[in-house]
């Protein structure tokens, strides 16, 4: 099935080539396990009636491919089709061949969560990967606890969640909104915010969240205004006139999908340049995923809170950067949250193969405690509450679509999805 996925443009000689490349590549950076099918037999390690056999492994892909989320959702997809070929070029998962089943959740919440039930009880998946806004993920949590599936969630999010049926790659609220916030105070003097969202969970939550901490963690600090608009929305005029009325030192935006581009094309149309820092733009929901349809000229100055930007130069990011490439074409870009889905494979890989079993509960329980140190980021492990210890960092957007990295934290940060003060 692996192979049906390729890129149409793959054929021949080039597929040849980049299949050694890919298997050069994980020989030398993944350190691949000798592991045969033989020595894990079928009856031993999938006895709840998981889509596994002798020879291969089936898993589940549920992503946005078509709707206003899919500007942001694509990436998560070519990343983990990526990690899945180069598992399988290494001889797979207790020497089995991943296959995968792709189901569009549409940008709809209540597809996701029929798409969600089709992969666990009609097929079967030992594992999923999907997912993108919160909206979703809360749709198909319930399909997942009930049929006790297991979900690789690659998305920053905002927190207030942990769930045995989810391993979270992204970051959540103490990773990303707290720490920008208190990059932003800290290095800039920024006293005064405005708050603007998509209108659904994350964004609501994430901002409620960071209104919390401006107003009782950052001294002297304010909120001037919070807005929130549809998915989809394409109008921000109103409400820039009410941002440049009110001045704030920071527009601290989440706005998601294809909201962004109208948003950044229309901030600079009415003359307010995040070049020039008054006020600054301090976003956590625009990768360089969505900068391809921003136009890097339209967001050049803003700053983005991640743990990942493909600038970064570590010998893991330039190998997983140039594979990337090779597979999905050399004008390609990577945000935060395509490296945080190429994650999931991975970490269940390590999982399934400490368990010695594809059974969810098995790979549960082996969970807390991997560790990848061969991750485009750098160095990540799972923590006990299931999300990753990772490190923060703040990119600035240049004109060619990359993010400039102006912060990273010295350590790794703990995961703290229920921190105290902000419930």
């Amino acid at each position: 099935m692996s192979d049906k996925k390729l890129p149409a443009k793959m054929t021949g000689a080039s597929r040849r080539a980049f299949m050694a490349g890919t298997a050069a590549m994980t020989a030398s950076l993944f350190l691949p396990k000798s592991l045969h099918a033989a020595d894990f037999p079928t009856a031993q390690v999938n006895t709840t009636g998981l889509a596994v056999t002798d020879d291969t492994v089936t898993i589940g892909i549920l992503h946005s491919v078509t709707g206003t989320m899919a500007i942001s959702e694509t990436g998560s997809v070519q990343a983990e089709k990526l990690a899945i070929e180069q598992i399988n070029a290494q001889g797979g998962i207790l020497g089995r061949k991943i296959e995968y089943i792709q189901e569009d959740g549409a940008s709809d919440w209540p597809t996701f969560a029929e798409k969600a039930r089709k992969l666990l009880v009609n097929d079967k998946v030992a594992s999923v990967m999907g997912c993108w806004t919160s909206a979703s993920r809360k749709a198909v949590l319930p399909v997942f606890e009930q049929h006790n599936g297991f979900l690789y969630y690659p998305t920053f999010y905002e927190g207030l969640e942990q769930s045995p049926n989810v391993i979270y790659t992204g970051q959540e609220a103490t990773q990303q909104i707290i720490a920008g916030l208190d990059w932003v105070s800290e290095t800039k003097g920024a006293k005064s915010f405005y708050l603007l969202g998509s209108d659904y969970i994350w964004p609501r939550t994430s901002n409620k969240i960071a209104r919390k901490h401006i107003e009782n963690f950052l001294p002297d600090s304010k909120v001037v205004g919070e807005e929130y608009y549809p998915l989809g929305h394409t109008q921000f005029n109103s409400v820039i006139n009410k941002i440049r009325l009110r001045k704030p030192d920071v527009i601290y935006a989440i706005v998601v999908g294809g909201s962004n581009v109208a948003f950044y094309k229309q901030l600079k149309a009415a003359g307010i340049d995040p070049a020039g820092e008054s006020p600054m733009v301090l976003t956590i929901s625009v990768t360089e995923d969505e900068i391809r349809g921003i136009g890097g000229e339209n967001i050049e100055g803003t700053y983005a809170c991640m743990k990942y930007f493909q600038s970064l130069q570590n010998e893991n990011n330039l190998a997983f950067v140039k594979a990337f490439k090779d597979m999905w074409g050399e004008d390609i870009v990577i945000g935060d949250v395509t490296q945080a889905a190429y994650l999931g494979p991975w970490l269940w890989k390590a999982a399934v193969e400490k368990a010695g079993s594809f059974d969810v509960d098995k790979v549960r329980e082996a969970s807390p405690g991997i560790e990848m140190t061969t991750a485009p980021e750098g160095y990540v492990k799972i923590h006990e509450n299931h999300h990753l210890w990772s490190k923060t960092r703040v990119g600035r957007a240049q004109a060619d679509g990359q993010y400039e990295v102006v912060f990273e934290t010295a350590e790794l940060v703990e995961p703290d999805p229920f921190p105290e003060g902000y419930q």
